[in-house]
């Protein structure tokens, strides 16, 4: 077989089971309405939870880091490219959230990959719940050490499975909440099933961070978890990008050493640092709070208004409420119904989420307004009859 038909075979197979991905080029697509060539529609696909993309104190702080530092790092932070930005940001997010240390990695892609890849060797286990996300169960795939997957949220599961011999260590690995289907993981009985067997826990808590918990320190804080190892992402609730480890010290200085995605990448912009830091600060304020309990009552809104009987409304109390709905192809034809209707919302389909759950994954921001989801609801239920 050519290499040429590798390809097609591959993109066929997609495109029959209508499961091909396509990207839209938008001019805005964080906030309250994204823009695309000529037309305007109420947002439900963007990650900007908090609403905070926009904020003219973060928008600020970025120019002001760029006026500084340039608009790019220059290099590795092993080089030249780890500056008093980066510092400042690592040592008020390990006060904020309890640790020893925070290191920063460009994205939690590389967060996930790079802490699997440095700490796990073929004598170990991972052992993960089945929806993580995909980059901790990639890099687990790609570790050395065998992968195990316990259902979903299922303690008892994960029990029977750290209960087998294992001539290494053990790394559990969860999301805080989870990214398709919006709902959180029991992380006070995920830790204590792992600290009686002597495993370490890993959390991401990329949809947590900044929106739950005192201060929006996220599902680990709210459940009074602290787990070895805490991923946090800055491109959600912060409305900016990038991610951050949380570890002790020791940890840490291992994966200065070793964490390949840290050595040999180089590094975010140190005005993006400062945004982040920016972003930091709104989070932790009297204001944060007040945006975490909008949003908190905009998604009270939408469940009580969702007609279930026409819809499986997933059990998400978070800002991601999937609808699911089963085949790909009714997926893609209420996802183009709720665009026709001025209503942006994506269609989600395996191998993203598992076969036979395609869904509509809607996000609610703190940028919506109340009438924004009363027409959510008014579409939804005329697409259902």
């Amino acid at each position: 077989m050519s290499w040429q038909q590798k390809i097609d075979d591959a993109l066929n197979a997609r495109r029959s089971a209508d499961a091909l991905r396509r990207r839209y080029a938008v001019e805005q697509g964080a906030g309250r309405w994204l823009m695309t060539g000529d037309r305007r529609f109420l947002n439900f696909s963007s990650n900007d939870y908090l609403g905070l993309s926009h904020h003219p104190q973060i928008i600020h702080a970025w120019q002001q880091g760029a006026e500084r530092f340039g608009v790019g790092s220059g290099g590795s932070g092993h080089v030249s490219g780890y500056t008093v930005a980066h510092q400042h940001v690592e040592e008020e997010l390990a006060d904020w959230l309890g640790y020893p240390r925070a290191l920063l990695f460009i994205s939690g892609f590389a967060a996930n990959q790079a802490v699997i890849a440095a700490l796990m060797a073929k004598d170990d286990r991972i052992v993960a719940d089945r929806l993580s996300h995909a980059s901790l169960l990639e890099a687990a795939s790609l570790s050395p050490a065998p992968l195990r997957r316990f259902t979903h949220n299922d303690t008892r599961h994960l029990t029977r499975l750290l209960d087998a011999p294992c001539p290494g260590q053990q790394l559990v690995v969860t999301e805080g909440v989870f990214s398709m289907d919006g709902d959180s993981a029991p992380l006070a009985e995920i830790q204590r099933a792992a600290a009686r067997r002597n495993a370490w826990l890993l959390v991401d808590d990329a949809h947590g961070i900044g929106v739950c918990g005192e201060e929006g320190r996220g599902s680990c804080w709210r459940q009074q978890v602290r787990p070895e190892l805490l991923v946090v992402t800055f491109g959600k609730g912060f409305g900016v990008s990038g991610a951050a480890i949380l570890c002790s010290a020791r940890v840490a200085d291992y994966l200065l050493q070793f964490a390949r995605h840290l050595i040999y990448s180089t590094s975010m912009p140190p005005a993006q640092a400062q945004a982040i830091r920016a972003s930091l600060a709104v989070i932790r304020s009297e204001e944060g709070d007040a945006r975490r309990a909008k949003l908190a009552a905009l998604i009270a809104r939408f469940r009580r208004g969702v007609d279930r009987s026409r819809y499986r409304l997933g059990e998400s109390h978070s800002a991601i409420q999937p609808l699911i709905v089963g085949d790909n192809a009714r997926a893609l034809h209420l996802a183009e119904t709720l665009r026709s209707r001025g209503c942006w919302a994506t269609a989600i389909r395996p191998p993203t989420v598992p076969a036979g759950t395609a869904r509509i994954r809607l996000t609610l921001t703190q940028s919506h307004e109340r009438e924004d989801i009363d027409r959510l609801l008014e579409v939804l239920n005329d697409a259902g009859e």
